[in-house]
């Protein structure tokens, strides 16, 4: 496999801010290189390597970067009824989006359901690809490469939030996320959870009840 796209998404167990997809074409040439710059799996890495390394990445690879920010995701979920069709969505776009700049008969991602998900949200360029999905997909360099991406994007997407809300809204799903709601809801209002959150999490009904 001498051409391949890796695709990753990062914001997926967060309650506040978007859902990201990042994917990136890499050549066997760029590996080595992406090698040397200590690209891996972005769960390894601190926020600001992570920033460091998006830049570099970009600078000469082709990618693509899909957000879907929290009004929109809200939308999406209540249509789809399924986290996993949303996510083969955006990986499917990621694809495409690159299959517009460069040719590539090659896919890798992270498993998160049937691979059929992605295969048939694909579109015409995209419907001959050959996709493979395997569990810990951030092994393999061009899902890293996409996970830096989609991580990097995710943060500078989440701290827009807080600044514009005037509240810190951390990652993840824990008890400092129920606090941070608590706090959006006594300023703005439940009604404008959506703007901010994931709302069909299980954080929700223990903000609102019910």
């Amino acid at each position: 496999m001498q051409k391949w796209i890796g695709t990753d998404e990062s914001g997926k167990g967060d309650y506040f801010g978007p859902l990201v997809i990042a994917g990136i074409l890499l050549t066997s040439k760029d590996k080595n290189k992406l090698l040397r710059l200590g690209v891996k799996d972005s769960k390894l890495l601190s926020n600001k390597r992570v920033r460091e390394l998006s830049e570099k990445v970009k600078g000469f690879c082709v990618y693509s970067v899909v957000v879907i920010n929290p009004p929109r995701y809200n939308q999406l979920i209540s249509r789809m009824h399924s986290l996993n069709r949303l996510l083969a969505w955006g990986h499917a776009r990621v694809i495409e989006n690159i299959l517009e700049k460069e040719d590539c008969e090659y896919a890798i991602s992270d498993k998160f359901g049937d691979e059929h998900y992605i295969l048939d949200a694909l579109l015409r360029r995209g419907r001959k690809i050959k996709l493979q999905q395997m569990p810990k997909a951030e092994s393999d360099i061009g899902v890293a490469c996409a996970s830096i991406l989609a991580r990097s994007e995710f943060i500078r997407r989440i701290e827009q939030l807080s600044s514009t809300y005037g509240l810190t809204l951390p990652r993840g799903a824990s008890e400092k996320v129920v606090i941070a709601g608590r706090e959006f809801i006594k300023r703005y209002g439940k009604e404008r959870l959506g703007e901010v959150a994931k709302i069909h999490f299980k954080t929700t009904s223990k903000l609102v009840g019910g």
